[in-house]
């Protein structure tokens, strides 16, 4: 296990530094993305209009952040927690296609991202569960958000981040997945248990 302090944006050779069960702190630009998110941008894409915010060789987060004004009436970042990743599933392509390079948020992903990490060479970091107040610490400062109809949560949210971690390499750009060790042996102790009854 080794541990990174990345600066986005990132090439390709940083990506394959990186290897499942490594440890991963950014600094940068990473911008939040859920559903909504990832459904705008697929429109943008197809209509051949530009996205609101760079994201070549950037980070995006499957998370909904709870976001507070100050007196000023500048947004600031209250608290951020992961949402479920496998739901911009049928987004793993296109994610790579447009540059991306690290995909945050728990629970991984499923094959179409394995092979897309491997194709555009990303990297999938799964955050700590219960690290809200701890990731918030890692946010210094944002831009005003995207889609903000759409709510909070489903708007994208630029944010400006500074030794913003930890986060586990949990799917890599070589086809490995600490999700796959994690069934095997779930399967193996069901087998046990079964063969006992």
């Amino acid at each position: 296990m080794a541990v990174y302090e990345l600066n986005l944006p990132v090439d390709d050779a940083t990506v394959e530094k990186l290897h499942v069960g490594d440890i991963v702190y950014l600094n940068g630009q990473v911008c939040t993305a859920r559903d909504i998110a990832h459904l705008k941008l697929r429109e943008l894409y197809d209509a051949g209009k530009p996205f609101p915010e760079d994201l070549k060789g950037g980070a995006i987060f499957h998370a909904g952040p709870v976001m507070k004004k100050d007196a000023e009436g500048h947004w600031y970042l209250s608290v951020i927690g992961p949402t479920t990743s496998i739901r911009m599933e049928p987004h793993a392509d296109f994610v790579g296609k447009i540059g991306v390079k690290v995909i945050l948020g728990k629970g991984g992903m499923g094959q179409g991202t394995r092979a897309a990490l491997q194709k555009y060479k990303q990297v999938y970091l799964q955050a700590v569960p219960g690290s809200a107040v701890i990731l918030a610490a890692g946010i210094v400062g944002t831009k005003d958000p995207h889609w903000f109809e759409h709510g909070m949560p489903e708007a994208m949210w630029p944010l400006q981040a500074k030794h913003f971690g930890p986060f586990l390499v949990t799917m890599d750009s070589y086809g490995k997945s600490r999700y796959d060790d994690v069934q095997a042996h779930t399967q193996e102790v069901a087998e046990k248990i079964l063969a006992t009854k």
